[in-house]
Formats: C-alpha cells, structure tokens, sequence
C-alpha cells in the first residue's frame, strides 16, 4: 500500500507541474532556434518568427518591423559564426495570455571569440493558421 500511495504522489506531482502541448510547442520553437543559431544558420533561426510585415523587433535602435527587414538586420549585425557564436536562452517564464497568446521572458547569452554578449528579451507569441509564430521581440 505504501509503495502504490508514493507512486500516486510521484505521479500527481509531476503532472501539476507538465506544460501544456502550447507551451511546449514555444520552448520547442525557442530550442529549435538554438540550434539553428549555433550551426551559423540565421534562415532557420528565423522559422520561429512570424513572416509578415507587422512583425515588430525592437533593440537598442528602437523597433523596426518586418520580416524580411528582422533578418537582414540580423545577418548585418551577425555576419558570421565568429560574431555568432554559441546562443544560449536561459527562459524566466512562458505564460499564457489567452489560448492565442503567449509570453516569454527570458535570457540570452552568446559564448564568441569576438567578445561574450548577454541580455534579456521577451517575446511575444501568436497562435497563427495552428502554428506558434513570435510576433513581436523586444531584446536588450
């Protein structure tokens, strides 16, 4: 009897704990943007935000918005794996707003031989056609 009463103790502990399959799906997102950040692939970094004009990105410049402008600002600003170097997220909290709405706050830090860089950044996400897109990213 003791051993099936720790069992379901184990068992409801860790299940109050599970993320969501939304949850889920965004550090999936995030951990797949590791990757692709770390094989020196900016395109597949990218998979994760949302491709459309309105996307917002705003750094130490303020915000500019776009995809396509999102992406030429990072390969401007990364323009190889030397300046890339080894990406890093460190996630604070993922929380839902709504049931098409996410947010993340987090930690980014990049190991480089040019220099370590870190900051913060929080992340915006939107549930679009049953994909999770970032739709707006706001990183110091």
């Amino acid at each position: 009897m003791k051993k099936y009463l720790l069992f379901i103790t184990i068992l409801l502990s860790s299940t109050s704990f599970a993320q969501n399959k939304d949850e889920q799906a965004i550090r999936g997102i995030l951990a797949n943007q590791t990757k692709a950040w770390n094989k020196g692939n900016l395109n597949a970094f990218m998979v994760g935000y949302w491709e459309n004009d309105s996307l917002v990105y705003i750094g130490k410049n303020g915000p500019t918005y776009g995809y396509a402008t999102t992406l030429n600002n990072y390969k401007k600003n990364y323009p190889d794996t030397s300046h890339m170097g080894k990406l890093e997220f460190q996630l604070i909290s993922v929380k839902p707003l709504n049931t098409n709405h996410y947010f993340v706050i987090g930690k980014w830090h990049l190991t480089r031989t040019v220099g370590d860089a870190s900051g913060y950044f929080t992340l915006l996400f939107r549930k679009i056609n049953g994909e999770w897109k970032a739709i707006a990213d706001h990183s110091s």
